[in-house]
């Protein structure tokens, strides 16, 4: 299974930076994993609503670039449907089964994802209803990637 986690904004902090280096060492006997940064747009703090909806339309077009032909997107969304982690392994199982062997994760960057992306995912996942920093929502992921494929196996993995 090939797995990509796209993603917008450069990942700074040297702790979610190792944490990420760990969980791409474990998915390797997995998967067939890439992360794919996408730059984020430089914009102020206090932004209208007119000009969020630029930035994320800017920042959408350049994830859409690196979602290739026959993927399957799961984008990461606060709307997006909530899984036990048990749902999640089952859900990677069965797109597997199904054929869907290339696996897109997007997360937006801090604004969230433009229009665009939202409507050409096949699928919208929330791992919250509360908010979490995008750089950290990757390490999150990766884990929950990680413990999807234990569950999967039937290997041990702590509750």
């Amino acid at each position: 299974m090939n797995i990509t986690v796209i993603s917008v904004g450069k990942l700074k902090e040297k702790y979610l930076k190792d944490g990420i280096s760990e969980y791409v060492k474990r998915l390797s006997r997995y998967c067939s994993l890439s992360l794919v940064e996408v730059a984020d747009e430089k914009a102020p703090e206090n932004l209208s609503e007119n000009d969020m909806i630029q930035v994320k339309e800017r920042e959408g077009e350049r994830i859409l670039k690196q979602v290739k032909e026959g993927m399957y997107v799961i984008v990461l969304d606060l709307r997006g449907e909530m899984h036990s982690s048990e749902q999640f392994a089952g859900k990677i199982e069965k797109l597997s089964l199904q054929g869907s062997s290339q696996i897109a994760f997007i997360i937006g960057g801090s604004l969230g994802l433009s229009d665009g992306v939202l409507s050409s995912s096949n699928e919208k996942l929330s791992f919250s209803r509360m908010t979490f920093p995008h750089q950290l929502m990757r390490l999150i992921l990766l884990e929950q990637i990680y413990r999807a494929f234990r569950i999967n196996r039937n290997e041990p993995y702590h509750k």
